[in-house]
């Protein structure tokens, strides 16, 4: 882990108040892996007080990019930056996906800005394993597909693709990819996870669940991110040191 002055290099606008950064960090870049986070400071002021957790979308030399929306102050904050400026940035932090496992087709699979993990997993996966990624959003303008390949879409309103939930289209399209040795990689909202899980442990599937999680430090110390394990009904882990990546077997949602 290390703290650093990274600058920035470009803002893309995906989508409107989807925002994707590539900033210049060889610090960063040279060391993350999929899955991994940082946690930025948005401010020199005290607003916001705390650190923002963000996924690495990608790595490109480096260059490490960033993909948020703008919900709240810190990210509000956040869009409002300009290239040439700096970011405070530390990390990488936490643990990140197990994608050197054996098996032949990776499921990727992401609700909404749940895909931001997902390009650097793609790029570490191409050429290595078959990759299927279903992404599911409300409406169209939900759907990112930046760095992603062979795309099952799905929008709650039917205005892009299968008309339903992600779960309902991985569902109807399974029985393509069945017959592979298959492990499932998945970000989104908790009730999406939730779902994921289940088919998951429905069907046998190793799987992978990146995990969401109000922070404070970041790296373990404040406690502040529990999250409940299987093994043990008394226990927690803590998804800023040992997730945000969690086996889908080893925690309750």
């Amino acid at each position: 882990m290390t703290i650093t002055q990274a600058q920035i290099e470009e803002i893309i606008e995906l989508e409107y108040n989807i925002h994707l950064f590539k900033v210049k960090s060889p610090d960063i870049a040279n060391f993350i892996n999929p899955g991994e986070f940082l946690n930025i400071r948005i401010s020199e002021l005290f607003v916001p007080l705390l650190r923002r957790p963000f996924s690495v979308c990608d790595v490109e030399g480096d260059f490490f990019f960033v993909m948020f929306n703008t919900m709240g102050t810190g990210t509000k904050l956040m869009a409002l930056k300009k290239p040439g400026e700096f970011l405070d940035v530390m990390g990488p932090l936490g643990k990140g996906f197990k994608y050197k496992d054996d098996f032949d087709r990776a499921v990727i699979i992401g609700g909404g800005l749940g895909v931001a993990p997902f390009p650097f997993l793609t790029k570490k996966l191409k050429g290595i394993k078959e990759i299927s990624t279903f992404i599911g959003g409300r409406t169209k303008s939900d759907v990112i597909t930046y760095g992603l390949e062979n795309i099952f879409i799905s929008t709650d309103d039917g205005s892009y693709g299968f008309k339903g939930n992600v779960i309902q289209l991985l569902e109807k399209d399974f029985g393509k990819i069945q017959n592979e040795k298959l492990k499932i990689f998945a970000c989104g909202p908790t009730p999406m996870l939730i779902g994921v899980k289940e088919f998951a442990e429905k069907n046998n599937i190793g799987c992978e669940l990146s995990t969401e999680c109000v922070m404070a430090c970041g790296f373990g110390i404040c406690q502040g991110c529990p999250i409940q394990s299987t093994k043990d009904e008394d226990k927690y882990l803590l998804v800023c040191k040992d997730g945000p990546v969690f086996n889908s077997e080893d925690v309750v949602l």
